[in-house]
Parts: C-alpha cells; sequence; structure tokens
C-alpha cells in the first residue's frame, strides 16, 4: 500500500493536466443533441442543417445528433423554440438571420434576442449584389448613383428579402430605382435579357452564372470576401445608409448560422464551437458547400455576434425605413 501511494499520486496528478480536455471531449458521451431546423424537410436549410449535424457529430465522441425540422412563421417558431431550450448544450440549431428584421420592428411574436443567443458559428457566406444588364449604359455605381431619371429594378414579391432590402438601399441611399415586384425564380434575369429591368439586387451565387455568360455587370457589393467588385459599404459615407448597408451585410455573411439557446456553461460550449469548426474543416464540408455555390467563410462563436451588433443598432429613422419596406410602401 506505501508503495502504491506514489503512483497513486502520480496517476492524481497526470489526470489534473488531463481533465480539462477531457471533460470536453466527453461532455457529450452516450448523450442526444437535438439539432433544430427552423424549416420542413427539403430545401437549403434543411440540407445544410443535416450536413451540420451529421459532421458534428463526428467530432463529438459518442454522442447522438438529431435533426427536428420546425417550420413555421418564416422561421420564427424553430428560432423561438430553440432560445427557449434548456441551457444544457443538447439543443442547438439553425433558423434564417433575416429575422433580425423582425426583431428590430418589435414583431410580437418574437421571442429571442439574437443578441443573446450561445453563438456556435457560421458556415457560409451569400453576398448580395448589385447588377446592371450587359446592355445598360451605366456602368457603375457612381453612374448608377447619378441617373437623373428612374430605372427599374426586378424583385421577388413584396414583403421577400429581395424587395425588402433593394427598397432599403433606395430609400437609404436616395438611389433614382423604381422597383418591379412579383418576379419570381428566373423572371428577373429574362426580364434584364429582354431590356424590361435595368438591373436587380439579388444574391451573388444566384446571379454569377448570369454574369459570367455577358448578360450583366456586378457593379457593387455586400458582404462576402470577393475582389472583382467594391463593396457598397466602402461607397457610402452618409450615416442612414452605413446602418442601412450593415444590416444587410450582416445577412449576407451569416447565410447558414448554427446556435445554441442562452445561458449554456462554457465548456459545454466550447466543446460545441469545437466540434462546429472541424465540422467546417471537414473535407465533406467543403465539398458540399462548392456544390452549392457558397463561400466557405467560417465565423466561430462570438465572431458571429460581432457581425451582427451593427446590424442591430439602428436609428428610429432607419427602423422607419424598415416598417415601409415590410409593409410593401414606398417613400
Amino acid at each position: 500500500m506505501i508503495r502504491a501511494r506514489p503512483l497513486a499520486f502520480l496517476a492524481c496528478l497526470f489526470s489534473s493536466f488531463l481533465t480539462p480536455a477531457l471533460a470536453q471531449d466527453e461532455a457529450f458521451r452516450g448523450k442526444t443533441v437535438t439539432y433544430i431546423v427552423a424549416t420542413g424537410p427539403g430545401g437549403g436549410y434543411d440540407s445544410h442543417g443535416r450536413l451540420v449535424a451529421r459532421l458534428m457529430q463526428k467530432y463529438l465522441p459518442g454522442a447522438t445528433i438529431a435533426v427536428k425540422n420546425v417550420p413555421g412563421g418564416g422561421h420564427l417558431i424553430g428560432a423561438n423554440m430553440l432560445y427557449a431550450a434548456r441551457p444544457d448544450g443538447l439543443t442547438i440549431g439553425t433558423f434564417n438571420i433575416g429575422l433580425i428584421y423582425d426583431q428590430l420592428v418589435g414583431r410580437p411574436e418574437v421571442k429571442f434576442d439574437l443578441a443573446r443567443f450561445s453563438w456556435i458559428g457560421n458556415a457560409v457566406s451569400d453576398p448580395r449584389v448589385v447588377v446592371l444588364a450587359a446592355q445598360s449604359p451605366v456602368m457603375d455605381w457612381k453612374g448608377l448613383a447619378a441617373q437623373p431619371q428612374p430605372v427599374t429594378f426586378g424583385t421577388a414579391n413584396i414583403g421577400s428579402a429581395s424587395y425588402v432590402e433593394t427598397s432599403l438601399l433606395t430609400s437609404a441611399l436616395n438611389l433614382p430605382i423604381r422597383l418591379r415586384p412579383g418576379l419570381t425564380g428566373n423572371e428577373d434575369q429574362q426580364a434584364m435579357r429582354r431590356g424590361d429591368i435595368a438591373g436587380a439586387v439579388a444574391a451573388r451565387a444566384v446571379y454569377e452564372p448570369f454574369v459570367r455568360d455577358g448578360f450583366a455587370r456586378i457593379v457593387a457589393q455586400i458582404g462576402g470576401g470577393e475582389k472583382d467588385a467594391p463593396q457598397l459599404a466602402t461607397l457610402v459615407s452618409e450615416a442612414r445608409g452605413r446602418h442601412i448597408v450593415a444590416l444587410i451585410q450582416a445577412q449576407a455573411d451569416l447565410a447558414r448560422i448554427t446556435a445554441a439557446p442562452p445561458g449554456v456553461a462554457a465548456p459545454l460550449l466550447d466543446a460545441l464551437r469545437t466540434a462546429y469548426r472541424r465540422a467546417l474543416d471537414d473535407a465533406d464540408f467543403r465539398i458540399e458547400a462548392t456544390k452549392l455555390g457558397r463561400a466557405v467563410e467560417p465565423l466561430i462563436g462570438d465572431d458571429v455576434l460581432k457581425s451582427l451588433r451593427p446590424a442591430l443598432d439602428q436609428t428610429p429613422e432607419t427602423l422607419a425605413l424598415i416598417k415601409d419596406a415590410l409593409d410593401g410602401r414606398k417613400r
């Protein structure tokens, strides 16, 4: 027994150095983590959520991650459920960060505060671009802003992301743009080729092939890391315009987030963030993201909140613009 004491002491001493790492690695062994996807099965959010869940499970030893679809309310129901879940690390999920509009205008259905989620990370960006038809005589952003008469930009239906974002930019930057809503699918691209509209504000991933084929050109970009067009944030000097660009950029940069409820203990949250980071570094994730035409630009943990904060800081004037855009009213 006397001889065993030094060995026991050394074992305890050795384990004391390993305990934090081992505790993190073992935190989820034998447990099931629910990954909430705030849409129904099928579609981009569901396929992305299932990919993240599968790869995170690979890097959480002994854990099972089960996807739970919670559709309804334009992602509101799923986001509310995630926010209200127990902060035990066993519920995480994804939703459209465009819910920031609902929070900013104070919709009573919103039961969350985006600033208080336990942020795990963001996987890919979805940069927005300002696109002009190839036959348009307007060659750049400066020329667009200086047009003496309004030009027509196509958008999807009133209340859609493209309608709201185009309306916000038009109002906040005093752009000579007239909106033509109701162009869904690729109808805006067809209208651009016919000369019915002059341009659009849209996702880069959607318009990149159209631009590559020579039918349009990008004159400004919001978010993303591409260098072939100027960032709109660098072209805007007035405060109201900067606030709106920051709001849209937050959504462009945070295209596929993963979050947990507020108050998750640091060791559990660190384990989830580590598994998430390793999942995004996995070759399978990179391959799938490439297939979807998404730029993999990971943000981990509190870097998500840093991207969100400027968008959450809106003046009463810009909040009024947001309400008008959501209601489909023009200035």
